[in-house]
């Protein structure tokens, strides 16, 4: 199962990607585990100092920006060793 956090406080790009990642593992019917994470201090637990940012595993895989869908289902499909 994937775990995945959302980082961002709400902006319009942080919204646009997590709807994104629900689209990705909804068509591609990847077990996840979402989470938005809307605590700017938690933000730098993560290292990521720009959002919107994207944390898949305890891994940081976007920061500042979203990825391409296409991009974003190459990661999680990979992350699941698909």
């Amino acid at each position: 199962m994937l775990d995945i956090k959302v980082l961002g406080t709400g902006c319009v790009n942080c919204i646009k990607l997590e709807n994104l990642v629900k689209e990705v593992i909804t068509e591609n019917n990847l077990p996840a585990n979402v989470e938005k994470i809307t605590d700017s201090e938690k933000f730098m637990d993560y290292g990521v100092m720009i959002t919107p940012g994207l944390v898949v595993n305890g891994k940081v895989l976007a920061m500042g920006k979203i990825p391409t869908k296409s991009t974003l289902e190459h990661w999680l499909i990979n992350m699941m060793g698909k």
